[in-house]
């Protein structure tokens, strides 16, 4: 989209994200996520050796790179120069061929190519206030094939808003000590405050209202939330 009144969503990633030694401890910082479970997810959902794959916000590339070694043709979308940097050196160092890089987001990729069979988002969506979540999940589904599969993994809070400061609480007493290995009470604090994690009980009406008939939805924490939907 290239209206006017659209944003620039560089202004919007948090800027550690575009910085290239923030990037070579993020996966670590992350916990390194195994995304074995993700990729089960979809092939029980049918995708397969001929499948189509999009991965949008996707970081340093761990599930791209693994989900390449698994489904047809991958393509791995984010906003930050560093983190495709890793994302390609790993496909290379890989020998992948089917897998391809876009600096782009949610809001400027553009899918020229047939209806995919499935996209993955890990901790990306957050970043963009409800109103353009909104139109960046109508832009995935106008991505995909009717049956395609959504992978949604968020903070994402499961809570009523009167049950904030408890919640909040809890989640940042067990933040991590050391910042190289997790998030501490600090990063969590800036998040509530600086980013956009929504409601459950907003996210999921945008979600059917864009297209998508929610599966499965498993929180942990009340912060967390990971969403399986089939787009209608």
């Amino acid at each position: 989209m290239s209206a006017d009144w659209m944003i620039d969503e560089l202004d919007y990633a948090a800027a550690e994200h575009i910085d290239p030694d923030f990037v070579k401890g993020y996966d670590q910082k992350q916990g390194s996520p195994d995304p074995s479970v993700d990729l089960d997810v979809l092939a029980g959902h049918g995708l397969g050796p001929a499948s189509t794959v999009i991965d949008l916000g996707a970081g340093t590339g761990i599930f791209a790179v693994a989900a390449a070694h698994r489904f047809g043709h991958v393509t791995a979308v984010d906003i930050s120069p560093a983190m495709l940097r890793v994302v390609r050196d790993r496909a290379t160092e890989a020998g992948l061929a089917n897998l391809d890089c876009v600096q782009a987001g949610f809001l400027s990729y553009h899918h020229a190519d047939q209806p995919v069979d499935a996209v993955y988002t890990r901790n990306a969506l957050h970043h963009l206030p409800d109103f353009w979540k909104a139109l960046a999940l109508v832009r995935i589904a106008k991505m995909m094939r009717t049956g395609g599969i959504l992978r949604l993994h968020d903070l994402i809070y499961d809570f009523q808003p009167l049950e904030a400061e408890r919640v909040f609480d809890g989640w940042l007493d067990g933040a991590a000590k050391d910042p190289a290995w997790g998030y501490t009470r600090t990063d969590l604090a800036q998040h509530i405050r600086t980013e956009h994690s929504t409601f459950r009980w907003l996210l999921e009406p945008i979600l059917v209202s864009s297209g998508f008939e929610v599966v499965t939805a498993d929180f942990r924490s009340s912060v967390y939330g990971a969403y399986t939907c089939v787009k209608r």
